[in-house]
């Protein structure tokens, strides 16, 4: 197994350790107090960490660069050909 998989499988197994020993209800408020079970601001918060962390560290999209619209080869030829090489080339 790869060292991703085996920190996915632990990250897994302690998230649902947390959550399973904080099933109490506390009270919170959410435009008023409310009495809500820890299970659920947990996970939430969890939920919410995991979907930002994952916006912010995904690869950013690259766009490809036509270069500019010219007939022009995209190099410059630094040294001047033999007369048979361009017979060659033409």
């Amino acid at each position: 197994m790869s060292a991703k998989t085996i920190s996915v499988i632990v990250l897994t197994v302690l998230v649902t350790v947390i959550l399973m020993k904080n099933m109490d209800e506390v009270n919170f408020w959410i435009f008023g107090t409310r009495s809500v079970p820890k299970l659920a601001v947990l996970g939430t918060m969890f939920f919410i960490g995991a979907v930002v962390g994952f916006l912010i560290g995904r690869p950013k999209k690259k766009r490809l660069d036509d270069g500019p619209e010219t007939d022009e080869p995209p190099f410059e030829i630094k040294k001047p050909l033999d007369q048979d090489d361009n017979d060659y080339i033409n």
